[in-house]
């Protein structure tokens, strides 16, 4: 035991140099190796996210519209056919709203501390933001808008599709039925390229992700069930 607590405690300090941007890029390069492989770590570089997105816990609560969530799902699924779906997400949902205020306007903060130099990097003024979280934190996936390239930056601190599964990402703007986004991408970083038509159109929408086959929903709808959604804020 007393020779795993040194080790414990450097990886617990690497995954905060890597939260903080610190490392170099063969250093960053290394470490999400790791992550890859090691569940352990990835929880401590989560705690690290979670702990400077607290930071921000004394600004203000700015909560999204209360019908967003029925809005969502219905557009989703559509009908009375939505409504269990809509019993299964209505808790977890109220308590997406509770802890929303911080949790996203946390993701400034997150977006700009300077990551390595790879993968996707996210602009650092995001025109929006979004979180997206399911209600055990099981699934935590960040989200920031460059309006300039008019794309999502994403960032997925915690989560993965199951065996033989996929996570697809839907836009849901006004009235539109959900546009796919695309399959999320095994790497903990991804963009996404948002349709130009609906690029005027993201105050007051929102993003989920649904579970679904691999290669994505087959119908061009969500088939699978909603694992998370967040709303989309002006920042």
């Amino acid at each position: 035991m007393s020779d795993e607590m040194p080790e414990r405690d450097a990886d617990k300090a690497l995954a905060g140099e890597y939260a903080l941007g610190l490392l170099s890029p063969e250093e960053a390069a290394a470490f999400e190796s790791r992550l890859a492989h090691e569940p352990e770590l990835r929880v401590l570089y989560a705690q690290w996210a979670e702990d400077l997105a607290a930071l921000t816990d004394p600004i203000a609560p700015v909560a999204p519209p209360v019908h967003l969530h029925g809005a969502v799902m219905t557009r989703l699924f559509g009908g009375d056919d939505a409504a269990t779906a809509r019993e299964g997400g209505l808790q977890w949902f109220r308590w997406l709203l509770g802890g929303l205020t911080a949790s996203v306007l946390a993701l400034v903060l997150i977006f700009a501390t300077g990551l390595p130099e790879r993968g996707p990097q996210p602009p650092d003024a995001p025109a929006y933001v979004a979180q997206l979280a399911a209600e055990d934190e099981s699934l935590l996936i960040s989200a920031a808008y460059d309006a300039e390239a008019g794309r999502f930056h994403l960032e997925r601190a915690r989560g993965e599709a199951a065996s033989g599964r996929a996570l697809e990402l839907w836009l849901i703007a006004g009235d539109d039925a959900p546009v796919s986004l695309g399959v999320l991408p095994e790497a903990r970083r991804a963009s996404v390229t948002v349709p130009e038509p609906l690029r005027a159109r993201l105050d007051g929408a929102a993003l989920a992700v649904s579970d679904e086959p691999e290669g994505g929903s087959p119908t061009g709808a969500p088939t699978g069930a909603v694992l998370a959604v967040g709303a989309i804020t002006n920042t």
